[in-house]
């Protein structure tokens, strides 16, 4: 039976080509009826999933071809879900390496590559995109082997096969010159003749590590992993083995398999298959379940540590509870507890103040997805700026750095540059493109923070970067990201467009007339480096005299609207996001003036004493 099952992992970098892959993998193994619909990014869930267009939670189906089952689990492309990549590598026992045709192999392609290669993986490299302007398979071809040679894949895994295609046009082959492009069946024989069939011991009592977390509507929470050894089926009793060292006994309420779009039930969960056992009220990934008490737990897969950190608070502000329905410390706590049982690369400790809690990862972009989450399930919240993890190394502070890589249009290079100057970065290497310009440099993870939006600015758009851990490092000094100061209401009320008229000549507006603000809520941007108090809930007093009229033809430029993602970098340290499900806020963390100068000159005082 195990000969028969193929377990297979698809990753990449981001927008390189997994998740249409999949589909098409899924319309060639016979996963539609024909009076099915064909669901296009069928493993694209999650809202937040197909409105960003990026994977973000890894997620596993299979396919039924030539008498063969294949599991296959796609992955998130982006660097802040690499915990969620690192994860699934002990349920498989080969990897799709999908890189584009033009852009050859990025940051992401190199960090999971090397978390394959390092468990030992069979991997497929996938040369995608070959119908796009200017691809270049051969030089992939050339590239993806350099990149083997410098993560050390063993000789088996340097001759791993190559294919070439189109997913979106639904054919791959292995020599573009001679073979037919017609479908995908090359790609699915060569998984059959590339990928191992799994280690597992059928003879021997049942053993799996859960490497995954699912939730049913009838049976609630399901682990999921690859059955290592042994069988079970619905009914019996099995031992969930903990982390720290107890031991609980469940049974077995039901079995699952996973399709093209849906889990089914199974009668049985085999060894070297994929599956979801539920029964237990409470299991986290990485725990094991072995039929005998007796078990050794299995090992689980290092995680990399998080590099930044995060506040989350209770929303205190004077329109707190008006929007959201979970507003207490007490929720926010249980959503984040919640949180970090099914995903393993957030870490949540309480802060030195009530109700505040620190939430630490790999990315802003992880956090965001996870405000954002919140804010769709009615939480309201307060979300601070992001702020590396630093460490102590043989009594020097350091901090971490990462390669960043830049592609920008030629007039945008000299911008560029000086950005990356002026938040200390360092250039390493420089080149060109059929698309301009190309950067590979050394920044601290502060200096990232923001830099996307700022490179989107120099260049129209047309910037692209990507980012990835590399080292631990003495810290930098200090690096300023924003130029610019703060407009802040000094009233609570609903804007005015008489009293926005002068303010829009001291800067960028953040809100429109007719929007309730209240003290402290920061309503602009100004453009030199100090903040500007403003009152924009002025009303135009009435007078027995008649007006010219000249008041209705003033027009106000739209306002700054700021994404989630973008308000959370662009604050300050003494500024939050306020974040509700249908308003974003930008406030100062102290709302009153007069409290606000009183601690300034308080820390003034203290910074003159040291």
């Amino acid at each position: 039976m195990t000969d028969k099952i193929r377990n297979i992992a698809i990753i990449a970098h981001v927008d390189h080509g997994k998740t249409t892959l999949v589909d098409k993998l899924l319309e060639a193994g016979g996963a539609y009826a024909e009076h099915q619909q064909v669901t296009e990014r069928a493993m694209d869930s999650m809202d937040l999933e197909k409105e960003k267009g990026i994977t973000i939670k890894s997620k596993n189906t299979s396919i039924h071809w030539k008498d063969h089952t294949i599991n296959i689990i796609d992955t998130p492309g982006h660097a802040d879900f690499g915990g969620e990549v690192e994860r699934v590598m002990k349920m498989v026992d080969g990897v799709f390496l999908v890189v584009d045709a033009y852009e050859g192999p990025q940051a992401q392609t190199r960090f999971v590559l090397k978390k394959a290669l390092a468990e030992g993986l069979h991997p497929i490299v996938v040369v995608n995109k070959v119908d796009r302007d200017f691809a270049r398979p051969s030089e992939v071809r050339d590239m993806v082997l350099e990149l083997f040679l410098d993560l050390e894949a063993s000789e088996e895994q340097f001759e791993a096969p190559f294919f070439y295609g189109s997913a979106k046009n639904g054919f791959f082959v292995g020599n573009l010159e001679e073979d037919e492009q017609k479908d995908m069946t090359p790609l699915l024989q060569g998984i059959i003749d590339s990928v191992p069939a799994p280690e597992a011991k059928a003879e021997e009592p049942f053993r799996m590590l859960v490497s995954n977390i699912d939730w049913d509507n009838y049976v609630g929470r399901v682990a999921l992993g690859k059955v290592l050894s042994g069988q079970v089926q619905k009914g019996d009793n099995v031992w969930l083995l903990r982390k720290d060292g107890t031991k609980v006994r469940s049974k077995i309420t039901r079995v699952f398999e996973y399709g093209a779009s849906a889990s089914e039930d199974s009668a049985i969960a085999a060894a070297g298959n994929i599956v979801g056992i539920s029964g237990f009220e409470d299991i986290d990934i990485g725990e094991t379940l072995a039929l005998e008490e007796k078990a050794e737990a299995l090992p689980f897969v290092n995680i990399d540590p998080p590099t930044i950190t995060m506040q989350f608070s209770i929303n205190n502000g004077p329109f707190a509870g008006r929007d959201g329905k979970h507003v207490t410390s007490r929720a926010i706590r249980e959503r984040l507890d919640r949180e970090i049982k099914t995903n393993i690369s957030i870490e949540v400790s309480d802060a030195e103040q009530a109700g505040v809690f620190n939430v630490s990862a790999r990315g802003a972009m992880q956090i965001a997805v996870l405000v954002e989450t919140m804010r769709r399930e009615g939480f309201e919240l307060l979300v601070s700026r992001p702020s590396v993890i630093t460490k102590r190394i043989d009594d020097k502070l350091m901090e971490p750095f990462e390669t960043l890589y830049v592609e920008c249009p030629d007039d945008a290079l000299g911008g560029v540059m000086k950005s990356l100057a002026t938040r200390k970065g360092r250039v390493d290497n420089m080149g060109t493109n059929a698309h301009g310009a190309t950067l590979e440099a050394t920044i601290s993870t502060r200096g990232i923070i923001g830099f996307e939006f700022e490179l989107l600015n120099l260049s129209s758009g047309h910037g692209i970067m990507s980012h990835l851990f590399k080292e631990y490092a003495p810290h930098c000094g200090e690096i300023v990201t924003r130029k610019t100061g703060a407009l802040i209401s000094m009233a609570t009320g609903t804007a005015m467009q008489y009293s926005l008229v002068p303010i829009t000549e001291r800067g960028k507006l953040f809100i429109a007339p007719g929007e309730e603000v209240y003290e402290g809520q920061i309503i602009g941007e100004n453009p030199r480096l100090v903040d500007l108090s403003v009152n924009p809930v002025k009303e135009k007093a009435l007078t027995n005299h008649r007006s010219a009229g000249k008041d209705n033809t003033v027009t106000l430029p739209p306002p700054l609207e700021m994404g989630l993602e973008r308000a959370i970098e662009y604050i300050n340290g003494d500024e939050l996001v306020e974040a509700t499900p249908n308003f974003l806020r930008i406030r100062k963390r102290v709302l009153c003036p007069n409290e606000r100068k009183r601690a300034e000159r308080q820390s003034k005082s203290v910074e003159a004493n040291v």
